[in-house]
């Protein structure tokens, strides 16, 4: 007998990252961030184009839907607001007049809005905001039993939480809540170094081994009191966000003996300083808290979710030192990620199914987005509108043809196959190059990526050979966590010789291209199960160079998202220094393509959009 369809949409919007998922039975058929389709970093609009592709990859229509839930409760938001309205009064006085208005007309209304957005008439479910993280960290984990902690700014009150996941069943045990908030003392810190909240985060974690942490103590002592349970107390003194669009004040800057570093002004001493000072403290409080649950729940897996399981400096030092056996980190931990938990959470605690564990997890290696396919009509119009000009490979030709491009150091952009689900590109939509190549780096940051020359690369290994290279055990499959370089690889270097430039330009081991300063890496172990493609192509690497490590970057200019579609990636290709690219079995190199649909003006145009030229 044929089982009943049930299809559950999940959605995250209006803060920043929104984001669709669809399940079908339980099932992750499809998952997108809006920021995709729209170009726009972070889209906090509604994402009319997630959803569409999700209803498309599933063959459906909205109407056939069966449950729709929202990743938050806004009611429960908009009594922390009042609370918090009410007890800076009369601080916040302009704030609560500029989000009134919204807030009556359309916030508190949600379930309304998102129906009326869809063009349908049904009842719109809510899920807390940290339940939905919890969720989305537990329920595609491949633990029967585990711990769970979410941290983040904040959701609705709650800023960080500590639960337990059996089978298809989660309990939250114990919150913190607003305004002491380890995720928005971090952004705080991201704002004081001149980068933006919610975005600029890793840059602060990457700057962070530049600098010494002569500042910790005076975080400790001024700003933040932490509790051995790893709860703390933020002295709100020195912050204004509970008031007002700031997050700091004058008295933070004093305390710092400067004001906040300007966006885009030069980076000194002191925000490496700064960095490192407040990484240290951040990874001196989130082990707190992994070592409490450790010994409270007494679980041997942990699952972590919210925005700051995407530092994965604190994830690598909580993973070696908490007592845990295991942790697992949701690939798409911050706020996209909760409508991937709004929805599960549905299935499994509201619908009451059974729980389906998959042994590596149910992320699929996180390729649930659109597909960059080799046969595609569509793509070779677009394609031929730019004037590109390609060769058709069959997978083995590829494969053999990326890896020798790769071993004769070009660098080499990769668009195929279902695009990945996450603020991390693996291998689907990467820019790919050789990490024994010490001037990569160099080339990557400045010539196709338009960053900061401070901000490290990221490994992808063979999981087989990971610990040839790598202090670790187990696998890294969603790139979530730091790691250190074998001691016997690393080499020494001059670690203050001068400029960051001069710093960063010094050979630090036998794959200088993804040693960080402190001789550590965000490794992405590659498998053959999750990633077939890519586990090819490092494999007749390491024949050809024997080293099976390569580096992996997401297919992307600073300031703009990752690219989704075939156009996306050509106009990236032709608008940086890139020397070839993939487009589904199609292979470009720049010195073919005429650029008579992408010239110079257009160029420089296109890079204008993220004020990179």
């Amino acid at each position: 007998m044929e089982c009943k369809r049930i299809t559950i949409l999940g959605i995250s919007a209006y803060y920043h990252d929104s984001a669709a998922v669809i399940l079908v039975n339980g099932d992750i058929m499809a998952a997108a961030s809006e920021e995709r389709f729209s170009r726009i970093k972070g889209d906090s609009s509604f994402p009319h184009n997630a959803i569409g592709y999700c209803l498309e990859e599933t063959g459906m229509d909205i109407e056939e839907v069966d449950y729709i839930v929202f990743y938050e409760d806004s009611i429960i938001k908009f009594d922390r607001l009042i609370t918090m309205f009410h007890v800076t009064a009369p601080k916040g006085l302009r704030l609560f007049e500029a989000a009134m208005p919204k807030w009556m007309t359309k916030n508190l209304w949600i379930g309304k809005i998102i129906a009326e957005e869809l063009g349908i008439k049904k009842t719109i479910f809510n899920c807390e905001h940290h339940i939905s993280h919890a969720a989305s960290a537990f329920y595609p984990s491949p633990f029967e039993e585990a711990a769970i902690i979410t941290i983040d700014g904040v959701g609705e009150w709650a800023t960080s939480t500590y639960g337990i996941g059996r089978g298809n069943d989660i309990q939250i045990i114990e919150e913190s809540r607003y305004p002491n908030s380890v995720g928005l003392l971090y952004s705080a810190f991201t704002f004081y170094a001149g980068f933006r909240i919610n975005f600029g985060e890793y840059k602060l974690m990457g700057l962070a081994p530049y600098g010494n942490p002569i500042y910790s103590d005076i975080i400790r002592n001024k700003l933040i009191h932490i509790f051995d349970d790893g709860s703390v107390i933020l002295n709100q003194k020195y912050f204004a966000y509970s008031h007002s669009l700031h997050t700091i004040n004058k008295k933070f800057e004093e305390l710092f003996g400067q004001p906040a570093r300007k966006p885009e002004g030069p980076i000194t001493q002191h925000e490496m300083d700064i960095a490192a000072s407040i990484q240290q403290v951040t990874n001196e409080i989130v082990l707190k808290m992994a070592q409490y649950v450790c010994k409270r729940s007494r679980m041997k897996n942990l699952c972590l979710a919210g925005g700051v399981a995407l530092n994965v400096v604190t994830m690598g030092y909580i993973e070696k030192n908490s007592g845990f056996n295991s942790i697992w980190i949701q690939p798409a931990s911050g706020d996209a990620g909760g409508a991937l938990g709004a929805a599960f959470y549905y299935w499994y605690k509201i619908l009451g199914n059974a729980r389906k564990i998959n042994p590596n997890d149910s992320m699929k290696g996180s390729f649930l987005g659109p597909a960059i396919k080799d046969e595609s009509e569509e793509d070779d119009k677009i394609l031929k509108r730019l004037n590109a000009k390609w060769e058709v490979y069959d997978e083995e030709g590829l494969v053999k043809k990326i890896a020798y491009l790769l071993s004769e150091n070009y660098i080499v952009g990769v668009a195929r196959g279902r695009m990945e689900w996450g603020p991390r590109a693996l291998g689907n939509r990467s820019i790919l190059g050789a990490a024994t190549d010490p001037k990569m780096q160099a080339r990557l940051n400045l010539k196709i990526k338009f960053r900061e020359s401070f901000r490290p690369f990221a490994p992808m290994v063979l999981a087989e050979d990971a610990e040839m290279y790598f202090d670790m055990n187990g696998e890294s499959p969603y790139m979530l966590k730091t790691v250190y370089v074998q001691e016997k690889r690393r080499l020494p270097f001059e670690r203050n010789r001068g400029t960051i430039s001069e710093i960063i330009n010094q050979t630090r081991s036998d794959i200088p291209a993804v040693t960080h300063l402190d001789y550590s890496a965000r490794v992405q172990t590659v498998d053959e199960e999750r990633n077939p493609f890519t586990y090819k192509v490092i494999k007749q690497y390491k024949e050809l160079t024997g080293y099976s490590v390569i580096v992996n970057t997401s297919f992307n200019v600073r300031g703009e998202p990752i690219i989704n579609t075939a156009e996306d990636a050509y106009r990236c290709f032709m608008a940086t220094d890139m020397d070839f690219i993939i487009i589904g079995n199609r292979l470009m190199e720049k010195k073919d393509q005429d650029g008579r649909a992408f010239d110079e003006e257009s160029r420089k145009q296109w890079l204008r959009r993220f004020a990179l030229d």
